[in-house]
């Protein structure tokens, strides 16, 4: 008499929190609770700076992956620093940290982690000194911001890119996020999904809020950090897989307006947009008007190597569970 095996039993799934939790003024509470004073420095002038974190579900390893959390708490510390604020941790305990908020959330989906560091002082007056700060961080599920599947429209937006000797464009400072809400609208209104926004002297800066790659003749070329982009950490990563899987080089130099026009392929980056084609800038068509072949590759690479499926990039993630 043949006896039939047990069916391989599923692994348990994680019971769900009773409600989302964040960080918030040194302990993890609901964040139904977390709450500041609308007297609050931060909320009446923008004085504060945050970083956009990724965290990538794999369903068959049953794992969530936080992205690049010790680039990004890195960036973060130099983003407070340049406003005169600090971290209330070292970097390597701020991803321990997100770790495990995340866990307490349960997610088994993509999510999105922002950290941020603010000053808390309860005044009025228009200064950086002489004022208290405080740290939290939130959590939600997030999928895609932009498409990534298909080829976007933007526009160069008239709106200019802050230059850093007005609101330095490499620190992530919630009060400059105003020219990015000018940029994105105008671009929206217009019938656009995503503006390209310019510097003062008319070079291609950056996205709304992505950092942007072009591709001529075979070439990889993008802004340089003198054209007051963000330092980008979806930036780099891009960099790296193109030398190390396709055998591509980047050019870092100023991009002219006009030069987005013959462009083979464009496309836009960071954690928000991941890596998003652009088909169309200002109503001409990009190339083949659709999602180049270039970029088209290092998407599969970034989602691939994101997600945990290539062991050579293990080094940029953090295992949740």
């Amino acid at each position: 008499m043949l006896t039939q095996k047990p069916a391989a039993s599923a692994p348990p799934e994680r019971p769900k929190p009773q409600a989302a939790e964040c960080y918030f003024q040194g302990a993890f509470v609901p964040l139904a609770e977390a709450r500041i004073s609308v007297m609050t420095h931060a909320f009446m002038y923008g004085t504060a700076c945050f970083e956009g974190v990724r965290a990538y579900w794999n369903s068959d390893q049953g794992q969530l992956y936080l992205l690049k959390g010790h680039e990004h708490y890195t960036r973060l510390r130099a983003s407070a620093r340049v406003m005169l604020m600090d971290l209330p941790r070292p970097v390597d305990e701020l991803v321990k940290l997100t770790v495990e908020l995340l866990r307490r959330n349960g997610y088994r989906e993509d999510a999105y982690v922002r950290p941020s560091v603010y000053k808390s002082s309860q005044v009025i007056g228009v200064r950086l000194h002489d004022l208290e700060h405080d740290f939290m961080i939130i959590t939600l599920p997030f999928g895609d911001y932009i498409d990534t599947a298909h080829g976007i429209s933007a526009m160069t937006t008239s709106w200019r890119r802050t230059s850093d000797v007005s609101i330095p464009s490499r620190s992530k400072i919630t009060g400059a996020y105003a020219n990015s809400a000018f940029s994105k609208t105008d671009a929206n209104l217009n019938g656009h999904d995503e503006a390209i926004v310019l510097t003062a002297e008319g070079h291609a800066s950056e996205g709304s809020a992505e950092n942007l790659f072009i591709v001529r003749d075979g070439h990889l070329i993008t802004p340089s950090v003198t054209d007051d982009i963000l330092e980008g950490v979806t930036r780099a990563a891009l960099i790296q897989l193109a030398h190390k899987e396709l055998g591509l080089a980047t050019e870092v130099r100023s991009i002219d307006r006009s030069e987005l026009y013959i462009a083979d392929e464009v496309f836009l980056c960071g954690t928000g947009a991941q890596v998003s084609g652009v088909a169309r800038i200002d109503h001409r068509t990009i190339g083949e008007g659709a999602v180049g072949p270039i970029t088209r590759q290092l998407m599969t690479l970034y989602f691939d190597a994101v997600r945990g499926r290539l062991p050579a990039y293990s080094d940029w993630l953090t295992p949740v569970y």
